[in-house]
């Protein structure tokens, strides 16, 4: 249910709602907007009449049913977009963010000169991962608090934001104390332990679309994260599995005017798990700006064929730099920048 407070409700009448909500038996999340408050009161479907008393309290205006499963992800809760804030950075306000860098972090040199040349084309937020899930346990699993150091090393150079994936549980405070956003990778998708966890560590997270995910149980799983109070989701489509053998994935560049409309959640697109190689990132980063897209997550190596892993659908540092200048005029067309 949504309880819409009547505009200039004052404080004490805001609390006593959610003191009842909570009686009630129900979790409320409380969104203030500029002109009025809303709760949203999640819990048992099965009681959900009982919220209806609500409405006869004092600064009540109206009491309304949630007709989407994705209860706070929806826009019947949020109608305004979502900014999510990551120190100064904004994700989902006028500029597109690009974050950029190596799948794996392999290196002090790889990190520090890809930060560099990224940071230098126009990229904000600088990926690398210090923990790797792999299809195969024999494959490079990452440097993990190592790695996470040498990120941390070159955010300090130079100034960008930094995300990384988190693939264990056990491991999300400690990749919190250096993230500045958390990413849960497509095989994590529907990993609820982990999508609660991270929910409850508090820190941006940025999640990814499962390979075999619809777009409802997508957010779903970002129900998960908002259900503990984490507010400061980002979206990624990055590809699903269908019949297609010529790329690694299908980029479904067409959840993103879908996700647009049913959430308020921000949405980035990553052109280089959709496709899965290098020849293909430049357009389909084209396409997703060009179709609503937020954001870019795009992997950059200064060395692609002695990359650890997915070198193949990295870009090299210069082919990125060209990409960023190929992209301004585009992101300018749909009146956003860089």
């Amino acid at each position: 249910m949504i309880i819409v407070m009547k505009t200039g409700a004052r404080e004490e009448q805001i609390q006593e709602v959610i003191q009842r909500i909570e009686e009630l038996g129900y979790k409320s999340h409380v969104i203030r907007g500029t002109q009025r408050t809303v709760m949203g009161a999640v819990g048992d479907e099965r009681g959900k009449a009982r919220l209806q008393s609500l409405e006869s309290m004092p600064g009540v205006e109206s009491i309304v049913p949630i007709l989407q499963p994705f209860k706070l992800a929806s826009r019947e809760v949020k109608p305004a977009k979502t900014v999510v804030k990551v120190g100064d950075l904004e994700i989902g306000g006028q500029a597109v963010v690009v974050m950029a860098g190596p799948c794996s972090v392999e290196s002090e040199s790889q990190m520090l000169e890809t930060a560099r040349a990224v940071k230098a084309a126009g990229a904000t937020v600088l990926r690398g991962g210090a923990f790797k899930p792999r299809t195969s346990p024999y494959s490079f699993q990452g440097l993990a608090e190592e790695g996470l150091k040498l990120l941390d090393l070159a955010r300090a150079e130079t100034g960008l934001k930094i995300v990384t994936e988190v693939v264990n549980p056990m491991d999300a405070e400690l990749v919190a104390e250096y993230a500045d956003i958390l990413q849960i990778g497509a095989r994590n998708a529907q990993n609820f332990a982990l999508l609660k966890k991270v929910g409850e560590v508090g820190k941006p997270v940025l999640l990814k679309r499962g390979m075999a995910t619809t777009i409802k149980e997508f957010l779903m799983a970002a129900e998960y994260i908002l259900s503990e109070g984490n507010y400061n989701v980002v979206l990624c489509e990055r590809g699903i599995r269908t019949f297609e053998i010529s790329t690694r994935f299908t980029l479904d560049l067409n959840a993103v005017p879908v996700l647009n409309k049913l959430t308020h959640l921000p949405v980035i697109v990553d052109p280089s798990h959709g496709t899965g190689h290098w020849e293909y990132v430049a357009p389909m980063a084209k396409a997703g700006i060009a179709c609503g897209a937020d954001g870019l997550l795009i992997e950059v190596h200064p060395k692609p064929e002695e990359a650890q892993s997915d070198g193949v659908q990295s870009l090299k540092l210069e082919k990125f730099r060209r990409l960023m200048e190929e992209l301004r005029p585009l992101v300018e067309a749909v009146g956003r920048r860089i």
